[in-house]
């Protein structure tokens, strides 16, 4: 008798309906966090100039130019028309504001102050905390005003 070779006939697979079988996917769809991401750092680009020292004073108007920009926010020391004395956004008494910058500048790597004072404030009082800001070791003092102020420059009109 010959041998005789036959094929063996492929089983039929169970379990399976209509369609292929998908594998699970594994990968993680960032479409909805990449989008989110962006309109929160428009939201965040629009608020940040916003955000500057929020003590209302009435600057005086200067023709000086403005400083260059810098890494870090500067501290900011405030004196109203009322005159009282605010570092950044918190009320202080005069007494406890040089002890309190020099806790905050010992942790900043920029010991840049900047004096705000309405311009109701008698030069005195603006004189007096300057020369307080001097002596506690604060040589780098830059005063804010509002830019438009009356240029004295007769040849520059």
């Amino acid at each position: 008798m010959a041998g005789t070779v036959t094929q063996a006939k492929p089983r039929a697979r169970r379990g399976r309906r209509r369609g292929r079988h998908r594998a699970m996917m594994s990968e993680i769809n960032i479409t909805p966090f990449v989008d989110v991401m962006l309109v929160l750092l428009i939201i965040f680009m629009v608020a940040a100039p916003l955000m500057t020292v929020g003590v209302p004073v009435q600057l005086p108007e200067t023709a000086a130019t403005p400083l260059p920009a810098v890494e870090e926010e500067p501290l900011t020391v405030t004196i109203t028309g009322e005159g009282t004395v605010t570092l950044m956004t918190t009320e202080i008494s005069r007494d406890d504001l040089i002890p309190r910058l020099r806790a905050v500048a010992a942790e900043r790597s920029d010991n840049k102050i900047f004096l705000r004072a309405d311009g109701r404030v008698p030069y005195g009082d603006v004189a007096q905390i300057m020369g307080a800001l001097n002596a506690a070791g604060f040589n780098d003092i830059g005063l804010v005003t509002d830019t438009g102020g009356p240029n004295m420059d007769s040849e520059a009109q």
